[in-house]
């Protein structure tokens, strides 16, 4: 009896759990979440150009002296259960350590769907692209996101996880990877 009684415990609490995490990526929720990105900067700053697409919060110091930083916020809305439909802003500013090349300034979007695979595992498909003041070739991205996502409460994620980044125009930009960590609020 002590052991139908356990087993029925475990049964319904992970039940709970379940629902939970799977309320917060039901239809017509709302998704706003802020990325911290590490990696691929030797990469995609490695052209010299001094920018990229990017709508995450990172600071940065590059091998030859120029440091920058990014600011920016994503949003989404599930039109069905687990499916949100996802857009981005962000900004940011690169001052390299040369009297050649002069401040950039960057503005980058991100158009995309992120996917919930069994309520827990987000999946990402999007584009990024920006506009960079007195820059003939802007950089875009089609990114590619994996993860898991940590439920800490009944509104908030906590969501690390691998982006890899593939450029549209990879004579100029480079494809890079990353290691993200999100932080996402579910309304």
């Amino acid at each position: 009896m002590k052991k139908l009684i356990l087993t029925a415990l475990a049964v319904f609490s992970l039940s709970l759990v379940s629902a939970q995490s799977g309320e917060q990526t039901s239809k017509g929720k709302w998704l706003v979440e802020a990325n911290t990105g590490f990696g691929g900067l030797g990469n995609s700053f490695g052209t010299g150009v001094g920018h990229s697409a990017n709508t995450g919060i990172q600071f940065y110091s590059i091998e030859d002296g120029g440091t920058g930083f990014n600011i920016g916020l994503e949003g989404g809305y599930f039109i069905i259960n687990n499916l949100a439909i996802k857009a981005g802003l962000g900004y940011g500013s690169f001052s390299p350590d040369s009297d050649i090349v002069d401040d950039t300034n960057t503005f980058s979007y991100k158009i995309g769907a992120k996917y919930y695979i069994i309520n827990q595992i987000p999946v990402q498909l999007d584009y990024t692209g920006s506009s960079t003041k007195d820059v003939d070739d802007d950089p875009s991205y089609i990114g590619l996101q994996a993860g898991y996502a940590w439920f800490v409460g009944d509104m908030i994620s906590i969501e690390p996880g691998f982006r890899y980044n593939l450029s549209t125009d990879d004579e100029v930009y480079a494809n890079y990877f990353q290691l993200n960590v999100g932080f996402a609020l579910h309304f």
